[in-house]
């Protein structure tokens, strides 16, 4: 039977007593139950008790170790002592311990069974221990007992204080709020076992904050202290509180914790403006909706209790100015409501009401929570630009009207109390063409150049304003001008009509309708009436129907027209229009004369094809032109190849003048060279010839050319009227080599009827040389002539 020993350890005796306490029901000289007996059996060894003195003898003794934590001596701690009663102390048994913590933190002493702690005990580590005991014979080995557990329980000292392990705490309360309400409740945690002594008993209390707030000692709630906590006169406040175990007596730990509390807020504080009266100045330019200034209502709140709606209550700019709210810094941003002028109204007053939209019922008594101000605004005056009335022009002008003519008065005036004089102008780029211009002080808008609806039928140009005082003040108005109607085009013909007739027509027959056109535009629409020409009025072969629908039919008046005797026919057929003054064209319409069939479709037009017998085919036709065509050229070819054996190309030098003047360098006026010929003969051609000194086997060819050329030589006997001859010649002449006449015979001499003709003394004669003549040297100088030659007509004027 095991027995267990006393602890020796003075500090097991309180749990042994509650182990003495727990088992005297039950023989205490005797064992103990083990924790593995069954509870039916329990209660009938309870309820064999009475029945017996004695029970049935039991080898294993159960026992319930107790030893206090935080060991801190030397040696190992003695727990107790486990024994069997078969043991004799002659050390043949030999104890086992196992189980939890057995061998690292119990030992036992094999013989003795002796148990020891031999490491530091932490109750809040580990509350017990579960181990199991056994008894063996040293020698053998056997179990002399049946394996048991027992229990070893830590004891609980007071070794941990309260911890907050929430903290710190952050909590916010109302501002105003009464006396005694709940902020926030905190707990404190002890690891102290609660159930053994006033280790874990917790109590609270407040050690910095009052007399604002208090805590309650049991509860760990926070709540308000004071009335009247003012948000505004301080928002933050650091609470500190204690938890001390023990009960709170002496000796017991404590932990601290912070709460952190803020004060909300609640909207007890009506808004005030900081000045009664505001001073304010906007320039009378400024554009709708533009800022003017700010006011201000101070509200000691924050957040919605803040808010602020600003409106104008009273005042004579109620309708010239608006006040609108700026919701991040909540103030009131006056604005302009409609355009402003200094001539009209130089100055304004507006009464403006600052009011909380979000009140608070029980703090009403605190308000009102509304005030006024009043704001004068200022207005200043600003060099306008011009201004135009009306704001738009529209003008209709007609197409004929005179250049100076006034069509429109344009005005504008200076808004300024100045009252500055004001120049008009045109913007060049709105017109382009300058058709238009206007009057620089009265504004008078008039045409500058003829007007024509056909080419421009709308102008859109912009007339400009401008001070006399400072030009930079400009202003502008548009004039839409539509150039109206004049019955300035004749009708014609949209193209070139071109018709045929049978030579079997009828008399009477239709032939082509034609149609016509006019530019004009009238209100009535157009309406075109066709007849024949004057000169053509009494013609026997056509005649021109008016349909009155704006065609005409051209008609045949007789028949039997034939290609032999004329194969085109012109005829001349007048246009009218119904405008005022009428306007007429003739247009041309040419007939050709056709070989029909018997139904009326065109076979052949042309004479030629009917002189051909009928039984040549189109091959043939086509055939004999082409032979004709090779004889053509081969004859004008052999022409060609004979002429040019006659005419060589280098001219002889007794026959070429342009030689004999290049070789004797002659340009002396009126020098005379005996070697070469009578250079005399080209001043005066026809004195020459009847001088008797003159040589007679050097005559200048100009009087062959005088044979030839007779309407040449009657203009005169000069240079040019030679040049003349020469041209001719060279017109006439289609094989003649191409060289330049007026450079072959130029001639330059002080004493010809011609004069010189050399540039270079040009720039030094003031008069101006005439070259009215090059208009007769026929179209191969016709530019030279328009450079050089007399203009035919009076320069435009622009």
């Amino acid at each position: 039977m095991w027995t267990s020993g006393r602890m020796s350890n003075a500090r097991s005796w309180l749990g042994l007593g509650l182990s003495l306490y727990f088992w005297g029901l039950m023989d205490l000289t005797t064992t103990v139950l083990s924790s593995t007996t069954p509870r039916g059996k329990l209660e009938e060894l309870l309820s064999d008790k009475s029945q017996m003195h004695q029970r049935a003898k039991r080898s294993w003794v159960w026992n319930q170790f107790f030893v206090l934590e935080e060991y801190t001596g030397t040696d190992p701690l003695y727990v107790g002592k486990l024994h069997s009663d078969m043991d004799r102390g002659d050390g043949s048994i030999k104890y086992i311990l196992s189980g939890e913590g057995a061998g690292i933190v119990f030992t036992i002493d094999d013989t003795t069974g002796d148990i020891h702690a031999i490491q530091r005990l932490d109750r809040e580590e580990r509350a017990q221990y579960t181990l199991r005991a056994q008894a063996l014979d040293r020698r053998t080995g056997r179990p002399m007992e049946p394996e048991s557990e027992f229990i070893i329980k830590i004891q609980d000292i007071n070794d941990n204080e309260p911890k907050f392990l929430d903290g710190p705490y952050v909590a916010t309360v109302p501002e105003m709020s009464p006396v005694g309400t709940s902020v926030i409740q905190v707990t404190a945690t002890d690891a102290d076992d609660p159930t053994y002594g006033n280790s874990a008993r917790v109590v609270y209390s407040i050690l910095q904050g009052q007399p604002y707030f208090s805590v309650d000692s049991k509860t760990g709630v926070i709540r308000t202290a004071l009335t009247n906590m003012d948000r505004e006169a301080k928002e933050y406040y650091e609470v500190i509180i204690q938890a001390k175990d023990m009960g709170g007596q002496l000796g017991g730990l404590a932990g601290t914790t912070t709460v952190n509390i803020t004060l909300s807020d609640v909207n007890d504080n009506p808004p005030r403006f900081p000045q009664k009266h505001y001073q304010m100045s906007v320039l009378e330019s400024a554009p709708v909706s533009s800022t003017v200034g700010r006011v201000f209502a101070k509200d000691l709140d924050e957040g919605i209790n803040a808010e602020m709606k600003y409106t104008i209550v009273d005042g004579d700019g109620a309708d010239a100015f608006d006040i609108n709210t700026d919701p991040n810094f909540q103030v009131g941003i006056i604005t302009v409501k409609k355009p402003l002028s200094f001539e009209s109204k130089k100055s304004y007053t507006l009464k403006v009401e600052g009011a909380n939209p979000h009140l608070e019922m029980r703090f009403l008594n605190l308000g009102p929570f509304q005030d006024t101000t009043t704001v004068h605004i200022s207005v200043e005056d600003v060099d306008e630009p011009p201004v135009f009335e009306p704001g738009y022009y529209f003008v209709e002008v007609p197409e004929d009207v005179a250049i100076g003519t006034t069509i429109q008065i344009i005005s504008a005036k200076d808004p300024d109390v100045t009252n500055n004089s004001i120049r008009y102008s045109i913007d060049r780029s709105s017109d382009p063409g300058r058709f238009f211009y206007v009057d620089i002080t009265t504004g008078a808008l008039m045409t500058a150049r003829p007007l024509d609806r056909e080419e421009y039928s709308w102008h859109n140009i912009t007339v400009l304003a401008m001070e006399m005082n400072n030009p930079s003040q400009v202003g502008s108005v548009s004039v839409t001008i539509k150039v109206l109607d004049v019955n300035d085009n004749a009708p014609e013909f949209p193209r070139f009509y071109e018709a045929f007739v049978c030579e079997n027509a009828k008399a009477g027959q239709v032939i082509q309708t034609v149609s016509a056109v006019d530019q004009d535009d009238p209100h009535n629409g157009q309406h075109f009436y066709y007849s024949l020409a004057p000169e053509a009025a009494n013609n026997p072969n056509f005649t021109v129907r008016d349909n009155q629908d704006n065609t005409a039919r051209i008609l045949t008046r007789r028949s039997g027209f034939r290609q032999q005797e004329q194969s085109i026919f012109y005829l001349p057929v007048l246009i009218a229009d119904s405008g005022q003054p009428v306007l007429s064209s003739t247009g041309t319409l040419t007939i050709q004369v056709c070989s029909c069939d018997d139904n009326g479709h065109v076979m052949s037009c042309s004479p030629e094809a009917y002189m051909l017998p009928v039984s040549l085919s189109r091959g043939a036709l086509i055939a004999i032109l082409a032979c004709i065509f090779v004889l053509l050229v081969l004859v004008l070819f052999f022409l060609s190849t004979r002429r040019h054996r006659k005419r060589p190309y280098v001219l002889d030098d007794e026959e070429n003048i342009h030689e004999n003047v290049v070789r004797y360098d002659d340009e002396g006026g009126g020098e005379e060279d005996t070697e070469a010929f009578d250079i005399a003969a080209l001043w005066k051609p026809r004195e020459a010839q009847a001088r008797p000194d003159a040589r007679q086997d050097m005559l200048p060819e100009i009087q062959s050319l005088c044979r030839r050329v007779p309407q040449a030589c009657a203009v005169g006997s000069s240079v040019h009227g030679f040049v003349l001859a020469k041209l001719y010649e060279a017109d006439a002449d289609l094989w003649a080599p191409p060289f330049d006449s007026l450079q072959t015979y130029t001639f330059e001499g002080d004493g010809s009827e011609a004069g010189s003709l050399s540039s270079l003394q040009s720039a030094a004669s003031d008069s101006e040389q005439s070259f009215d003549f090059l208009t007769d040297w026929g179209p191969r100088f016709r530019k030279l002539a328009e450079l050089y030659g007399a203009s035919e007509g009076p320069a435009p004027v622009w």
